[in-house]
């Protein structure tokens, strides 16, 4: 197996709209991020992915650009970004940029030129076409409620936006349109960037003729979804952007591609490909999810076979073949320790080192979300007027208009909203937990910043966050905890999730309890032998006399042990 820097990363993902704020207007900035550099470095990670801080009237928080080569103002200029990007080089930290090739926002100067005309120059650079029957153009449904299809008054025709209405999806059929990205790509690496993580890449290519979707047992999302995701041309296009740009730099790309398992993923990622380092697998995302194709809002509890079956076969396939990348959480998605831990006292601080454990363990790169260090938690506020995500927003219009009662659609929007990881990041025990001088951020903080902060967690050497310190440094240590062979233990267990990982004369044996009750894990002889054995890491101290052939779990505990052969 190759062994490459990126590999051997830990990257820490900064939400900056919600990081730290330096100008008092209640926005986190590229100064606040530049603020906390040190912090950073402490904690040990080695690549900072910062989501979209390109030009952008804001409505899907930076994910619609108006300009790829300009900062918005709301985050600094790009003189800031110089200073973050050296700033970062000088502590050995690597930089790697959000961007999203699939749409630009509706205010881009390319679509402001696609929409004055039908022989306009920059007709093309989008998805335009005539409605049908007094309607859009096909049945296909948006990520964000209703129709992909927007009518425009102007030239009489719709135009193709799988997201919101202000992101409308660029046409990678026209050559055009290709040139101008990959123009763009190789501008922000000749600045130096060290990496690019690319938001919904898997959707640049839509089905030839752009099909109505034709399964009636599944939601209209759903049942598109084969029709603009992860086609063949999405390869063909990858492999062009690599042989062209990518190639020539020292660099790690990720992809964001739902929607496949291990075996599709190998066509992105696989040695051979010439695409990207590695892709964000969604399987486990969905495991709360009442099925295929009642989405994500349909919350039901998750199993704990369910997650060993899904992160067992990405290890399994992807081992020597390609690569993972390991996350829990990020700015999509609900706060980890709320949904595969447990935020209630006296749980939150061990199964969230239980969940940082699992986390680092796995063979990829480990990817943690901000907050995520310190066990930062969902939030629950009472009004959606404290809701601030075109997602959420929609969602809870769209279940008011079908009679749902309210209790019901808040009940969902606790648990699943992507707000839940765009409050604040919590740095202190102060008014605004230390984000921001202003009265109020753009989105109000988690009143349990006064007990979960950054500030606390430094002082408590027994904290969450050296917990995460303690990790990193010994996956810098042990080559096993990166390149190692995994494989499963206690397949069936519903609260133990046990796995080993082998490379060469050195072997670990993992135990995590995902339970608050207390398991007795029988020691897997065969596995590795109880003699000679050292306890690397545990979220407990080991208890005196213990039966390790019959050990007893705490609550969420997690141990790792190492032998040398």
């Amino acid at each position: 197996m190759k062994r490459t820097w990126w590999k051997e990363s830990v990257v820490y993902q900064i939400y900056p709209i919600s990081f730290k704020d330096s100008n008092g207007d209640g926005v986190g900035d590229l100064r606040g991020i530049l603020s906390k550099l040190d912090y950073l470095q402490d904690l040990g990670v080695d690549v900072v992915w910062i989501c979209p801080i390109y030009q952008s009237p804001g409505h899907d928080n930076g994910y619609d650009i108006s300009d790829y080569y300009k900062i918005d103002p709301a985050f600094g200029t790009m003189e800031d970004f110089d200073e973050l990007l050296e700033g970062l080089h000088a502590r050995g930290m690597k930089l790697m940029m959000d961007l999203v090739l699939n749409h630009t926002s509706d205010e881009h100067p390319w679509f402001l030129e696609s929409r004055k005309s039908k022989d306009n120059p920059k007709r093309d650079y989008y998805i335009w076409r005539k409605g049908k029957n007094g309607g859009p153009p096909n049945n296909w449904e948006s990520y964000f409620s209703g129709s992909v299809w927007e009518y425009d008054e102007r030239t009489d025709e719709y135009y193709l936006h799988l997201y919101s209405k202000h992101q409308p999806d660029l046409n990678w059929e026209n050559p055009a349109v290709i040139r101008e990205l990959h123009d763009m790509v190789k501008w922000w690496l000749q600045k130096g960037v060290d990496g690019f993580r690319f938001d919904a890449i898997a959707h640049i290519a839509k089905a030839k003729g752009l099909p109505d979707a034709d399964n009636p047992q599944q939601t209209p999302t759903v049942r598109a979804y084969e029709l603009f995701s992860n086609l063949d041309d999405v390869h063909t296009l990858l492999q062009d952007l690599y042989d062209n740009v990518l190639y020539y730099y020292d660099i790690m790309t990720v992809g964001e591609t739902s929607g496949l398992g291990p075996e599709e993923a190998l066509c992105y990622v696989g040695d051979d490909r010439r695409e990207l380092n590695m892709t964000f697998q969604f399987e486990h995302m969905f495991l709360d999810a009442a099925s295929a194709g009642s989405g994500k809002w349909d919350v039901v509890p998750w199993k704990l076979t369910d997650l060993k079956e899904v992160i067992s076969r990405w290890q399994t396939v992807l081992h020597g073949r390609g690569w993972n990348a390991n996350y829990l959480c990020n700015h999509d998605q609900p706060r980890a320790v709320s949904r595969f831990g447990n935020d209630q006292e006296p749980y939150r601080i061990p199964s969230a080192k239980m969940l940082a454990t699992f986390l680092h363990m796995l063979e990829g790169t480990p990817y943690i979300y901000q907050g995520e260090e310190i066990g930062m938690t969902n939030v629950v506020f009472d009004s959606i007027d404290d809701y601030r995500d075109v997602e959420t927003l929609n969602y809870y219009e769209e279940q008011r208009r079908n009679g749902v009662p309210e209790a019901d659609i808040m009940r969902a929007i606790h648990l699943k909203s992507r707000d839940n990881a765009r409050t604040p990041m919590q740095w202190d025990a102060g008014p605004q937990a230390g984000f921001t001088t202003a009265e109020s951020a753009w989105i109000r903080v988690n009143p349990n910043h006064e007990r979960i902060n950054v500030e606390e967690a430094i002082r408590n050497p027994d904290s969450i966050y050296h917990y995460y310190k303690e990790l990193i440094r010994l996956r810098k240590e042990h080559a096993v905890i990166v390149y190692g062979a995994y494989e499963l233990l206690l397949p069936d267990h519903p609260q133990i999730y046990a796995f080993t990982r082998k490379l060469e004369k050195s072997r670990l044996l993992v135990i995590l309890n995902f339970s608050s009750e207390e398991p007795v894990f029988e020691w897997p002889v065969e596995a590795m032998e109880p003699e000679d054995i050292e306890l690397l890491i545990s979220n407990y101290a080991p208890q005196e006399h213990e039966d390790l052939l019959n050990l007893p779990l705490r609550p969420y505990e997690a141990r790792v042990y190492l032998k040398r052969y």
